[in-house]
């Protein structure tokens, strides 16, 4: 399996790019990415094993325009099909195994997934367009177009540029 992020673009400059996609001016955000255990379901919420919901981006600055449901960034992009597999609402599968970021003896390769999708959705989403004058903070950052950007933020190993 391969984990992997869903990293935020977005325009820098929304009267220039109305739709938030500027594939000249792109912008991702250089901090504000964390993860917490992920809970087993039980009365007590002991935390899963190996497995931890990732968020950030504009998932996370802009949470109140994001149902809780859908403002994880992790994701698992690469994996092999076996009868009976599922993949659940949240984004994870019916194997446990399946769900997490390291097997028992090293960690899984993980990856990042560029995309303007949520910048797009939050400026064409009648609840949240007009609240929204800008993605740009004081973390924003040029998106590169290089994987050294990503390597550096820590949002993918190396030799995974794809």
């Amino acid at each position: 399996m391969q984990c992997s992020y869903v990293v935020d673009l977005y325009a820098d400059d929304l009267g220039a790019a109305p739709n938030a996609v500027s594939l000249d001016n792109a912008f991702l955000d250089r901090s504000g990415y964390y993860a917490l255990a992920r809970p087993d379901g039980t009365p007590d919420n002991h935390p899963k094993e190996r497995q931890l919901d990732f968020f950030g981006g504009l998932r996370w600055r802009f949470e109140e325009h994001v149902p809780a449901a859908r403002r994880k960034i992790d994701r698992i992009s690469l994996f092999r099909a076996k009868p009976g597999l599922r993949m659940r609402d949240d984004h994870t599968f019916t194997d446990e195994e399946y769900n997490t970021y390291a097997c028992p003896w090293h960690h899984n390769i993980t990856a990042s997934i560029c995309s303007f999708r949520t910048a797009k959705a939050l400026k064409s989403n009648p609840g949240s367009r007009d609240s929204i004058a800008s993605f740009k903070w004081h973390n924003s950052a040029p998106f590169e177009w290089h994987s050294r950007q990503l390597l550096d933020l820590g949002l993918m190993e190396p030799g995974q540029w794809f």
